[in-house]
């Protein structure tokens, strides 16, 4: 919960102060995630070179003095084939719905007009003011940038439009600049200091996943998902991790343990390391794969997993 509510000694609001949600959304593989790291100067969400690594809406909190912008990291957006990706799309666009700002991101080099044209035109269909990042324009020859800029200016959906480059930061603080202009005025949703409302647990569970689609071939990372069972810290100094990796088959299981368990351990080694940097603490983690057939079409276990199906 928000501990702090933004106002003075006399219990009226500080002047001067803007807050406000900003859903971060756009199709697979982007840049969402690089560009809400960026933003943050520190990662909070796990990056990939495989589409479709964000599942669930990052929370990541940016405060200065006098504005804090509330960042919603949220899944691409494709046409779903299981109850997983059916969550996913609708998690994407009630983000959307619900926050006061949404950044749609698209790819300077990559126009595929018969897609985006329908993403755009169920965008139009949400009362929320927009802005268009135009990612990647490192990869794109410099006189094509600005016919670009004018060719979605002209679709009449965006109050700004802003090149940007996630990866190396350029642009990103002009288009800070645009989306606190158009923060609305109030108090901080959260504590100055706060980065993230997210429990630990939940970003353990990301670095391990994390390390999934970085280590597993083809589309086994889409098989799999991660819980973490306890987190306790011991008097040791050491903090206990016991998480269940779970896959869909047999075989896929027989695969993420390896020969003699050897990629389990790369998994393990490669984890531990993520999350020991992410708190700041050594870590034991002791890591198990199970198997629970077709998860990704079971709202069940999806809720037990962490995504909240029955919220949609």
């Amino acid at each position: 919960m928000p501990e702090d509510n933004g106002e003075n000694e006399s219990g009226t609001v500080s002047a001067g102060l803007r807050s406000g949600i900003v859903a971060i959304a756009g199709r697979p593989n982007v840049g969402k995630s690089t560009l809400l790291n960026k933003l943050l100067g520190q990662k909070i969400s796990i990056v990939s070179h495989k589409a479709q690594t964000t599942r669930q809406q990052v929370l990541g909190i940016l405060t200065r003095d006098n504005f804090q912008v509330v960042f919603l990291d949220t899944p691409g957006i494709i046409d779903p084939r299981d109850r997983l990706q059916e969550y996913m799309l609708q998690s994407s666009f009630k983000a959307v719905s619900g926050a006061d700002l949404a950044i749609f991101i698209v790819e300077a080099t990559v126009k595929d007009t018969l897609a985006d044209a329908a993403l755009l035109e169920r965008l139009r269909q949400i009362d929320v003011p927009r802005i268009l990042a135009l990612n990647k324009v490192d990869l794109i020859d410099k006189p094509k940038l600005l016919p670009l800029i004018a060719e979605y200016a002209e679709i009449g959906l965006f109050e700004a439009l802003v090149p940007v480059c996630a990866l190396s930061g350029e642009g990103t603080e002009a288009l800070l600049g645009e989306v606190v202009k158009k923060l609305p005025e109030g108090p901080f949703l959260y504590s100055e200091d706060q980065l993230a409302p997210q429990p630990l647990r939940f970003f353990v569970a990301e670095l391990i996943r994390e390390t999934l689609y970085e280590l597993l071939q083809d589309e086994l990372p889409y098989a799999t998902t991660v819980i973490v069972e306890e987190y306790k810290e011991r008097t040791n100094k050491k903090v206990y991790i016991r998480a269940l990796i779970y896959a869909e088959r047999d075989s896929q299981k027989k695969i993420i343990i390896g020969h003699k368990g050897e990629l389990l351990k790369r998994i393990g080694s490669a984890s531990r390391a993520k999350i020991e940097e992410f708190i700041g603490s050594a870590v034991y983690l002791d890591l198990w794969v199970k198997v629970k057939d077709k998860w990704r079409r079971n709202d069940l276990f999806l809720n037990t997993a962490g995504y909240n199906i029955r919220d949609l």
